[in-house]
């Protein structure tokens, strides 16, 4: 064993150890630990929680490798998925958190007084969860199958039982200060390299300054090596793309049921917006560094990589053509690399990078270290997701109303182990690279949670039959069209399978209201219930009238 391999394991396993204890620490007793934390979270915990919920494998290892290989057309997935966090913040959380509710499936099924819309929610829930959980193992797979030096498919099976373990037992108490320990993790090991190669390359060590200096480099470089304009928009899809992709991670964003429970657990409304700009703050310190990331890794890449002899390439290159993730072919025979001969995978460039631009044994363990956690700390809440969808609001609220807390309970830990397992079956040969997978999971959740959840606070007509169109409708079109643009080749104004959101937001909207309009009204008491969920928690509307409590 050489001493990098012992250096990045030992970080990691201090780390799993570290995310084992508190789950064992903070085992979840009841059922309102197991959901929601007790709902005794502060606000600025609550953020830091948030964050590492949100800033998935698709944040810390795909999004900066996307930016680096699409140039331009990458920043949709950063305008995307910030801008629905406002919508969630101003729009939803408040609102929902005032409901209080344990899942957004029962939101879904108290607003409209239905259990068949309840059952959709919570189908759509498992769903959504499980497409983003493939992402999240396929992460986890790369992280621990460049370490052990193994296929990436092992990797994501060693990540299953880690996950699997410490989500079943510690539940949503547990896996908060999990994520508040994975979230200090991540963002150090997400900022120590951007810092370090700023220094490097510009003598400035802050990065989101001096990265328009490389930049600035690359017309002339892209134009020697005869590869497209790194900051020319459009190259790499139309417009329409863009601004699709754009909205579906920002209605998306504001539909994941995994994100939106996340404001269940603090106790007030104030508490629920104080969450949400905690969370900006923190999600924005790496999304602001993403950008610098992908630039920096594209300029050492092609200053340092390409151009070489292929046999005499750095020793890195042979460690990540074993996980499967790069390849490199002398198409023309000259022995020397091109940018055109080397298929290098999104989701390894942030990865790779540390090794890349020689910075240290440390830093690149701790690189691995704060990727694993960013996959883990979004596994672990998409697993509280389905296990409460399926455990809370199939099992309880409409099949076993009876059933006892410690039965709810172990329902609940059953669930989280099984669909860990099923979901890390079909990420050992995922469909696409991480930030792919997870575009569709949005596309899902902007298809049918979205407008349901809008609606429902925001009109007071949208009645349960409306409901129920809109996301069985948003459904059929999202999913319909993320199969006939990946599989068929099928697209609308050049829109491909990751703007799926922008057709099936589009047509659940439709669906509610003209269903609604067709149908009966809601009743007088959800109306004012509606309009209720509109004000501060001190205040109340009842009988046409705002009442301070």
């Amino acid at each position: 064993m050489d001493t990098q391999f012992l250096v990045s394991l030992s970080i990691i396993i201090a780390s799993f150890a570290l995310y084992i204890g508190i789950a064992i620490y903070n085992k979840a007793k009841e059922t309102s630990d197991f959901y929601v934390a007790g709902r005794g979270i502060s606000p600025f915990s609550n953020g830091m929680a948030i964050a590492a919920d949100w800033m998935s494998a698709a944040s810390f290892i795909g999004m900066a490798g996307t930016i680096m290989l699409l140039g331009y057309d990458g920043l949709a997935y950063i305008m995307g998925w910030t801008g629905g966090y406002l919508l969630l913040t101003f729009l939803l959380a408040p609102q929902l958190r005032k409901y209080g509710r344990y899942t957004v499936p029962e939101f879904i099924g108290d607003r409209y007084e239905s259990h068949s819309a309840r059952l959709i929610a919570a189908i759509c829930t498992i769903i959504i969860s499980f497409v983003y959980s493939i992402g999240q193992l396929s992460g986890s797979g790369v992280v621990i199958g460049r370490l052990l030096e193994v296929d990436a498919r092992v990797g994501t099976m060693i990540g299953v039982v880690l996950i699997a373990f410490y989500a079943a037992f510690g539940g949503m108490k547990g896996i908060t200060w999990t994520q508040v320990a994975q979230y200090i993790i991540l963002i150090i090991a997400y900022l120590i390299p951007v810092v370090f190669m700023s220094l490097q390359l510009t003598g400035n060590p802050i990065p989101w300054l001096s990265y328009g200096k490389i930049v600035g480099q690359f017309q002339e470089l892209d134009q020697q090596l005869g590869i497209s304009q790194y900051a020319e928009p459009f190259l790499q899809g139309s417009k329409w793309q863009f601004l699709a992709l754009m909205f579906t991670l920002m209605a998306g964003t504001a539909g994941l049921p995994h994100v939106i429970v996340r404001f269940y657990t603090v106790s007030t409304m104030k508490a629920a917006r104080w969450s949400g700009a905690w969370a900006l703050l923190f999600i924005g310190l790496l999304y602001l560094s993403a950008p610098a990331y992908a630039a920096f890794s594209r300029f050492i890449l092609v200053k340092n990589v390409v151009g070489q002899k292929i046999t005499e390439l750095p020793a890195w290159t042979e460690k990540w053509i074993n996980t499967g993730k790069l390849q490199i072919a002398d198409a023309n025979g000259d022995g020397i690399l091109q940018w055109q001969e080397m298929v290098i995978s999104n989701d390894i460039v942030v990865m790779a990078t540390p090794e890349i631009a020689n910075l240290g044994m440390f830093v690149i363990g701790l690189v691995a270290a704060g990727a694993m956690a960013a996959a883990l700390s979004t596994a672990g809440g998409l697993m509280i997701a389905i296990s409460s969808s399926f455990a809370h609001d199939i099992y309880y609220r409409i099949l076993r109303p009876n059933a006892s807390e410690q039965n709810r309970l172990l329902v609940a830990r059953i669930s989280i182990a099984a669909a860990t397992v099923l979901a890390g079956l079909v990420a050992l040969n995922p469909p696409g690279v991480i930030t792919q997978i997870v575009a569709w999971a949005f596309a899902i959740a902007a298809s049918t949670f979205f407008p349901a959840l809008v609606l429902g606070v925001w009109w007071k007509r949208s009645n349960s039959a409306g409901a129920i169109a809109g996301m069985l409708v948003g459904l059929i079109v999202s999913l319909g069209y993320i199969l006939a643009a990946k599989y068929g080749g099928f697209s609308i104004a050049g829109i491909v399978d990751t703007g799926a959101g922008v057709f099936g937001a589009a047509a659940a909207l439709v669906a509610n209201v003209v269903v609604s309009l067709m149908t009966k009204e809601p009743s007088q008491a959800v109306q004012e219930e509606v309009y209720d969920l509109r004000y501060p928690e001190q205040m109340t509307y009842k009988d046409g009238q705002v009442w301070m409590r």
